[in-house]
Formats: C-alpha cells, sequence, structure tokens
C-alpha cells in the first residue's frame, strides 16, 4: 500500500512537500512516481525517480520548481514544491512501477496511492 500526505491549503509562490510511505511490501526496487489530477481534467504526469534515487524526470510544467527524492531505508517517496502556482491545485498521487526505471505513462504503474488536495490560492 502507498499513503500519500501532506497536501493542504497554499498561497501562491509557497511550498509544499507531499510524502509516500510504502507500507506492506518494499518499494525499493520499484520506480516511484508522482501523478496530479485537477478537477475535469485527466491524470497527469509530474515527476518520477528511478529505483536507485539516481535518475529523476519532471514535467516541463513543474521542472525548476519541484524536486522528487526518495529515502529506500524509510519506504519513502517525497516531493518537494516551491514556488506553487494555483495552475498546480490538483489532487496529488503517488504510484510505483515495477520495472525500476521509471516512465511517464500512468498506465504502467502497479500501485497507487489514495492522493491527497493540494490547493494553491491567488
Amino acid at each position: 500500500q502507498l499513503q500519500a500526505s501532506g497536501g493542504g491549503l497554499v498561497q501562491a509562490g509557497g511550498s509544499l512537500r507531499l510524502s509516500c510511505a510504502a507500507s506492506g511490501r518494499t518499494f525499493s526496487r520499484y520506480a516511484m512516481g508522482w501523478f496530479r489530477q485537477a478537477p475535469g481534467k485527466e491524470r497527469e504526469f509530474v515527476a518520477v525517480i528511478s529505483w536507485k534515487g539516481s535518475s529523476t524526470y519532471y514535467a516541463d510544467s513543474v521542472k525548476g520548481r519541484f524536486t522528487i527524492s526518495r529515502d529506500n531505508a524509510k519506504n519513502t517517496v517525497y516531493l518537494q514544491m516551491n514556488s506553487l502556482k494555483p495552475e498546480d491545485t490538483a489532487v496529488y498521487y503517488c504510484a510505483a512501477q515495477g520495472s525500476g526505471v521509471g516512465t511517464t505513462s500512468l498506465i504502467e504503474y502497479d500501485y497507487w496511492g489514495q492522493g491527497t488536495q493540494v490547493t494553491v490560492s491567488s
């Protein structure tokens, strides 16, 4: 299971740090991704990190503002979000992919967390 947390209400320009804690199994060999879904829109890729943490990739919309990281000893992945914008408002989901490499395609992910709401006010 994946449990996402850390969402909330923040003003534009502010920061939030999301966490995704895994339980029931170890995800240290899985690539971990973050996706988001805004009201009325499809779920979209945000960021991904390889199982070793040596490789990361970001959506253009968040590049330079968001940072994905992981602590395999704690079975947890993080998403540090800085310089938040109103358009970042969405439910954020973490997901695990068994290949360990990581992709931007949500259909290739094996496990999903329940989501955490991020709301950025202008």
